[in-house]
């Protein structure tokens, strides 16, 4: 096997774990451990996700949507209809995540099945949730949070989808704000930052925790990583953004302080090798972009332009990404260095 890419490395282990020949923990070991003999460290990473394993993950995604959706229209849309959909959600995971380990229909079915239960929660618990305020400080919140929360562990417990962990951290984000809510819907409002900025990096630390337990993202720890990323990047930036917007005006202090927060973000996410942070904080660099625009006098019908300046951005992170995390790896203290992926080889 040590003949063997990485990629088909943790193919074949993945092959033996859907016959059941190994258990999930043993092969993860096991593939850190062939990478890493033959050097894993060398190769370029480029955030891999495992994500389609073939066009027959599309195949079988496009007929759960369409006899999980028929099934919620024959059932209704109230608690008999999501009830069954959770019900049935977590039959077709019993036969396409547990034995045939197929990836997008995994994750599309971990999703229908925590809503669908979040649902029949809020049917059963919370039948008046549709006029709920957010922000009341009401117990509703509660309700939805602990339905994702118990969903979700159940789930985990069961099939060990990666995006289950970030679904698991989504119910214990809403549970907390539900709590602080209650204690002074004021804060949320006022003081978003205060709230959803610290909320945010907690599960950034938790995603770092999984990221600095696999540096070489040979096992699924990478995959349960990725996810959490993805739901902390939002709560991070979304929040420190806001204060910054007046309404639907941004004077000159708040559009640098965006493209600033951008700078920060890009530096951080070079070094942890994670792109989500920017993905987050695109929208706000194109709008930042279109306010200097608009202020130089470069052009007054500016979307398209400003639109061109953050693709092309994006463009050239990509590109001279691994580039720039070396020289980045090389100004971080060793004790950084030692916490993050291995910056990759020139070519």
């Amino acid at each position: 096997m040590t003949d063997f890419s990485p990629r088909e490395i943790v193919s074949q282990l993945e092959a033996a774990v859907a016959k059941g020949v190994i258990e999930r923990n043993a092969a993860d070991n096991l593939a850190e451990f062939l990478i890493q003999n033959r050097d894993a460290a060398s190769e370029p990473d480029e955030e891999r996700l495992r994500l389609i394993t073939g066009f027959n993950d599309i195949f079988v995604t496009i007929g759960i949507a369409l006899f999980l959706g028929a099934l919620n229209y024959l059932l209704g849309f109230g608690l008999q209809g999501s009830l069954g959909v959770a019900i049935a959600s977590w039959g077709l995971a019993e036969v396409f995540t547990k034995r045939k380990r197929m990836a997008l229909p995994s994750i599309v079915l971990l999703v229908i099945f925590v809503l669908s239960s979040t649902t029949s929660a809020m049917h059963f618990f919370a039948p008046d949730l549709l006029d709920w305020d957010p922000y009341d400080g009401s117990l509703h919140g509660l309700t939805l949070g602990f339905a994702a929360i118990a969903a979700s562990a159940l789930h985990w417990f069961r099939f060990h989808v990666p995006i289950t962990i970030a679904a698991f951290a989504a119910g214990l984000v809403l549970t907390a704000i539900t709590l602080i809510a209650m204690y002074n819907e004021n804060i949320i409002l006022n003081y978003p930052v205060a709230v959803f900025a610290p909320l945010g990096i907690a599960v950034f630390l938790a995603a770092m925790k999984f990221d600095m337990s696999d540096r070489n993202r040979v096992t699924q720890r990478t995959d349960i990583a990725f996810w959490l990323h993805l739901l902390a990047a939002p709560l991070i930036v979304h929040s420190i953004v806001r204060p910054l917007l007046t309404d639907t005006t941004v004077d000159m202090a708040s559009a640098v302080a965006i493209v600033s927060l951008f700078a920060v973000l890009s530096l951080v996410a070079l070094t942890v090798d994670r792109r989500a942070l920017l993905v987050s904080s695109l929208l706000y660099l194109g709008y930042a972009s279109s306010k200097f625009l608009s202020w130089s006098g470069v052009a007054s019908e500016n979307a398209g332009l400003s639109i061109l300046i953050v693709g092309g951005t994006v463009l050239v992170l990509s590109v001279a990404w691994q580039p720039l995390r070396r020289i980045i790896l090389q100004i971080l203290p060793a004790v950084i260095r030692d916490l993050v992926p291995p910056a990759a080889k020139p070519i």
